[in-house]
């Protein structure tokens, strides 16, 4: 606690800057404006610029020309805490376990972008001056799907025009191990509504005589798997680019696997797709998942209905050449084929992103790989896909042209968007020293 780094550190994170939720907006609006303090206190040319939802947070160094301009991006929203019953200690109330801080935010994305900003800050301290032309952009709404970033992007794009783009929001593959991800999931979401009789009715009296909306939900959702674990949905897999040889060893090799992963998820036992293992099928294979499904009574007890609707909530996650409206089409058109007669089946869609992938191996790749075993020296360089979607970063690749470099810092057992989330000091000051690392060795 007397490291000032960290104790600024506490105070970002005290801040509920739960982005989601319409009473924390002033929370968020002042986690923004302590952003904005900071920055402007090092030097840094920083404003505050509002959005038809929460504020972002922009800031930039003097650039001079023949620098290359490398972007830096994070967010500073957090999820909600719910359920907040099932925390060690009150989630914006920090606290230090362990070498370990405890609170939301403290990995996502608080803890990793903060890191960069202590490193940019000392690197002006002890030089007066940053290798490379600099923007900053810190968001208030990832958590919301960014759902303004990319209106603010078209109109400061020629402002925000850079070289490559650094973000700090995925994860380490273990402890101590430096981790440079290539390559994210993307993802369409749908929801499909069933709907049978004009009421609820006794399912005594009229069992048997109509259909049941939550019977034609269940036959829906299990027809969208083979028994080995494929995707049913005829076409789904035309696109999907198939893993490299490269790829299949090196993950082979890292310090991550199945007991690890049942570990870290607290499952019985590990399930997909048939023919590939389970890093595999998490990281560079398309997956069909339910988020939600319900239907008819849900109290104590027994209530004898058959109910009016029924729902459920699906996700599919993508890789490298599958497009989501591509998808999506066909996983409608294969809804409706095994929709059961007697209801009506009504699909409506999400958000959607495409999956990302760049070059590891690029002038840029090799350079973040540099600087990752600079902050995490003596270990081996893991290069991994992720299972999750960043769709800004396709957004990034579209509007400024640039490459994204995913230099994750967060454990597997960070627990984000859940109860107990945490970041270890280890990484939080390994951070700071990666971007010191991470700007020099891109300036070239």
């Amino acid at each position: 606690m007397s490291d000032p780094r960290l104790a600024e550190y506490l105070q970002f994170l005290r801040f509920p800057s739960i982005s989601t939720d319409p009473e924390r907006k002033g929370d968020v609006a002042a986690c923004a404006a302590w952003l904005e303090r900071k920055l402007t206190g090092m030097g840094l040319e920083t404003r505050v610029v509002s959005t038809a939802g929460h504020p972002i947070v922009l800031a930039k160094n003097a650039h001079q020309p023949g620098r290359r301009t490398v972007m830096i991006y994070g967010h500073y929203d957090v999820q909600p805490v719910d359920p907040v019953e099932l925390w060690t200690s009150p989630p914006f109330e920090p606290r230090i376990e362990n070498d370990v801080v405890f609170a939301r935010g403290a990995a996502d994305n608080k803890g990793q972008i903060f890191a960069h900003v202590l490193g940019l800050e000392e690197t002006l301290k002890e030089k007066g001056e940053l290798p490379v032309n600099l923007v900053l952009l810190i968001e208030g709404e990832e958590e919301v799907g960014s759902a303004h970033l990319e209106e603010f992007l078209l109109a400061h794009r020629e402002d925000l025009r850079c070289d490559v783009i650094a973000i700090s929001d995925t994860g380490m593959i273990a402890k101590g191990y430096p981790t440079f991800t290539y390559g994210l999931r993307g993802i369409g979401a749908l929801e499909l509504k069933v709907t049978g009789p004009g009421s609820d009715l006794h399912s005594g009296i009229y069992g048997g005589a109509v259909a049941n909306p939550a019977t034609a939900v269940a036959r829906l959702v299990a027809s969208l798997h083979d028994e080995n674990g494929h995707v049913a949905v005829p076409g789904f897999y035309d696109d999907v680019a198939p893993l490299q040889d490269w790829e299949r060893a090196a993950w082979a090799r890292l310090p991550f696997g199945d007991e690890d992963l049942l570990k870290v998820t607290g499952s019985r036992e590990l399930f997909g797709e048939a023919g590939f293992t389970s890093l595999e099928r998490t990281w560079a294979r398309p997956t069909a998942e339910v988020n939600g499904i319900g239907g008819g009574f849900q109290g104590v007890g027994t209530k004898t209905v058959l109910p009016q609707k029924a729902f459920a909530k699906l996700t599919f996650r993508l890789v490298p050449n599958q497009q989501p409206d591509d998808v999506m089409e066909k996983v409608k058109a294969h809804l409706r084929t095994k929709c059961p007669p007697g209801v009506q089946l009504e699909i409506s869609g999400s958000h959607a992103g495409e999956p990302y992938f760049t070059d590891p191996q690029s002038a840029d790749g090799q350079a973040a790989q540099r600087a990752l075993q600079r902050a995490f020296p003596g270990k081996d360089l893991a290069l991994i896909r992720e299972g999750g979607s960043i769709p800004i970063v396709n957004t990034f690749k579209r509007v400024l042209g640039a490459e994204t470099l995913l230099l994750g810092l967060a454990l597997p057992d960070c627990r984000a968007h859940a109860p107990d989330e945490n970041f270890p000091l280890a990484n939080f000051f390994g951070g700071i020293g990666l971007n010191r690392a991470l700007l020099e060795e891109l300036a070239g």
